[in-house]
């Protein structure tokens, strides 16, 4: 999976004109971004919810115990290399699957999408049945042993969904439109595949990254190209907001996963949801996940890709929690304005899933780990990252 932590340029667009009457000294204390210790303690309460809490610390810099290191190197010699091997032959082997199934096939094409997702028959039962299969054995390579899975919530949930948006009696049973989830890690897409194997929002480029660009295409995924400011955007938004009443009519067509968030959390806090998963009007499953972690969080906050991935695979055992709430059909009032139904659903994952809401973004990110870069080239680093939406990040 393409890693999005490329150089990120910490600088002001535009470069404050240096005052004659002032030193330069003076002048860098009037920069906007600041990276004193005050300041970046600061920038943690204000962004908590991008804040890595593990042993690790920041970046994945922090200072380790002892005993910590040795585990750590120990690891780095016996579990990272088996793991990795196994992980690429599990990838190579899916990738021929979706390769043969896929010959002498045409791939769907229009609004600038390319998928297989048509796929009927032999092929699509092959596809599907092998990429759960092979993504819960990708789950256990890596150390998710056990997963602990909760189906149609508590009754509290179940009333609460009941309280802003319900199912009438003289209405018959619908089918949900989408699946609707936090987003913590890269981790997620692998649970989903394994758990549903819906087809996601992704970045433009993942089509192209090799083994995973086919297999991508064969989920059926929706491409977005994250920067892009044209109208090619609100095309975009009209292709999910169809896949989305496609899948809530058609019970032959692939479910959607979408992530409201837009971005990754550390897993404690819900921040605000965009409304794109909530457009179609359609009713939508909740789901909460959750990485209980004694060392190593796999949450993907202010680490790259590379590093991540290392340390994950040097923990021998890691932890997943996952929370099914029941259906959530949207009232009236709901269906008329999706924002109202993006916070109502988000309100009730927060109640179920004992996570803190708070309403920053993706720019408060920017500036949090903008200052985290900062401060790591302060200190003689080089290493630097930039704010993620992971590549099946929804950004509608």
């Amino acid at each position: 999976m393409e890693s999005e932590l490329r150089g990120f340029n910490t600088k002001p667009s535009k470069t404050p004109q240096p005052d004659p009457t002032h030193d330069d000294a003076s002048s860098r204390d009037d920069r906007p971004l600041l990276t004193s210790a005050s300041n970046v303690l600061e920038l943690e309460k204000k962004c908590a919810a991008y804040v890595r809490n593990d042993v690790y610390g920041a970046m994945g810099r922090g200072e380790l115990l002892l005993m910590e290191k040795l585990q750590l190197g120990i690891a780095f010699v016996t579990l990272l290399p088996l793991r990795t091997i196994l992980v690429m032959t599990v990838l190579v082997v899916y990738y021929l699957i979706c390769r043969i199934c896929t010959l002498f096939s045409v791939p769907n094409h229009g609004e600038g999408q390319e998928d297989y997702a048509h796929l009927g028959g032999w092929r699509r039962t092959v596809i599907l049945r092998s990429g759960r299969f092979l993504s819960k054995t990708l789950l256990f390579l890596v150390g998710f042993y056990r997963i602990n899975e909760t189906h149609n919530g508590s009754k509290n949930s179940q009333e609460n969904s009941k309280t802003a948006g319900t199912l009438q009696p003289d209405e018959p049973e619908q089918r949900p439109g989408a699946i609707v989830s936090n987003h913590i890690s890269y981790l997620d897409i692998l649970y989903h595949m394994s758990s549903s194997f819906p087809s996601f929002v992704a970045k433009r480029s993942v089509a192209n990254i090799p083994l995973v660009g086919l297999i991508s295409k064969c989920l059926g995924c929706v491409y977005v190209q994250r920067e892009s400011k044209s109208s090619d955007f609100k095309g975009v938004s009209g292709v999910v907001t169809d896949r989305v009443r496609k899948a809530h009519q058609d019970e032959y067509a692939p479910k959607i996963l979408l992530f409201p968030e837009g971005t990754t959390t550390n897993g404690d806090y819900l921040i605000s949801f965009k409304t794109g998963a909530f457009l179609a009007r359609a009713p939508v499953v909740p789901v909460i996940l959750k990485y209980p972690y004694q060392r190593f969080s796999p949450a993907w906050e202010s680490v790259t890709g590379m590093r991540h991935v290392v340390f994950l695979l040097c923990q021998f055992v890691n932890h997943m929690e996952v929370t099914w709430l029941p259906v959530y059909y949207p009232s009236q009032l709901e269906k008329d304005d999706p924002k109202l139904y993006a916070n109502n659903v988000r309100r009730l994952m927060a109640s179920e899933g004992n996570l803190i809401l708070s309403d920053i973004g993706l720019a408060e990110k920017r500036i949090y780990l903008a200052t985290l870069n900062e401060t790591n080239q302060r200190d003689g680093f080089t290493f630097l990252i930039e704010p993620k939406m992971t590549p099946f990040a929804v950004i509608l």
